[in-house]
């Protein structure tokens, strides 16, 4: 997905009062899950043509009890609404997206991109989530050093923020191929450096299986790194990502998703595991199948 796509979407109508009024039916539901069972949550860009609205409504009827928030998504819909029924419905908010560009490649001024980043930091407090996703922004013709320069300066005038709210800056690398207009960091070493350089505990690494999944040795040294890590995206695709981001329903591509999660198990990785599918196998897909696709392929991926 590029930064053009993440625009406005067409969605069903609901009703606030028939909305409150589902969600408190499913609410009990909610309560009832297995305290054992591992952290999932749904992307909301999984459901990319869906509104907030009826992401909350059919994650929760899907038996999903977490939201991964697009803030777009919760704008349109409106924060103050958004904080309610999330509240009815009884999901967690899992991680926010998301912030960053602090290079300009967006064209926005390095103080814009701070200033908003602190809003961000804010909202994912309210919404009592544990982590903010953070793209550095594509390098813009910087160079490597002065890029890594502005993003650490960055992190570090917003660790504080973070920390008053609760909040955790999830550091997220992406694919070489599909990561020009989000970010400059194409691997986990490059992500470690930059949460290395920047010395805080409110900074860690956002992990895309679909982007990281592949990484040679990648199994062997997961277990250490659990422990850096803030949020788990898990998506999976047939192929190596080429251009656009192209996933495909999880377990059904060349990603080892089971022995990823057992790595990140064996290193004591307790977070959510945030269920991310994106691209043109998909969008045109029937969400509620999708959704019910993502629950019957976690249940055996964490069987």
């Amino acid at each position: 997905m590029t930064r053009s796509e993440c625009a406005r979407y067409p969605g069903a109508v609901y009703t606030f009062g028939q909305m409150a009024h589902t969600v408190r039916a499913l609410k009990a539901l909610a309560h009832t899950r297995i305290a054992h069972m591992p952290l999932l949550s749904v992307n909301e860009l999984t459901t990319y043509r869906w509104t907030f609205e009826q992401d909350v409504l059919r994650y929760a009827e899907t038996g999903f009890t977490a939201i991964g928030v697009w803030r777009q998504k919760l704008t349109d819909f409106g924060e103050e609404k958004g904080l309610e029924l999330l509240a009815e419905s009884g999901l967690a908010v899992s991680n926010l997206l998301w912030a960053g560009g602090f290079t300009g490649s967006d064209g926005r001024t390095y103080r814009d991109s701070i200033d908003d980043a602190v809003e961000a930091v804010e909202l994912a407090g309210l919404l009592k989530c544990p982590c903010l996703v953070v793209y550095s922004g594509g390098r813009a013709g910087h160079t490597h050093n002065h890029a890594r320069r502005l993003l650490s300066g960055a992190l570090a005038e917003l660790a504080p923020a973070a920390a008053q709210h609760g909040v955790t800056l999830a550091l997220e690398p992406m694919h070489p191929a599909c990561s020009a207009e989000w970010t400059f960091l194409n691997t986990i070493d490059d992500a470690l450096a930059l949460i290395g350089r920047v010395e805080s505990p409110q900074v860690k690494l956002a992990f895309d299986t679909y982007h990281l999944g592949c990484e040679p040795g990648l199994i062997d040294r997961l277990p250490a790194l659990a422990r850096d890590v803030a949020i788990v995206h898990l998506g999976d695709g047939r192929a190596e990502p080429n251009g656009e981001q192209n996933r495909c329903a999880l377990g059904q591509g060349r990603v080892p998703l089971a022995e990823i999660i057992a790595a990140l198990h064996r290193g004591g990785y307790a977070g959510y595991y945030d269920i991310e599918i994106i691209g043109e196998e998909v969008e045109g897909a029937d969400y509620a199948g999708l959704l019910q696709e993502c629950k019957s392929a976690c249940d055996r991926l964490f069987a």
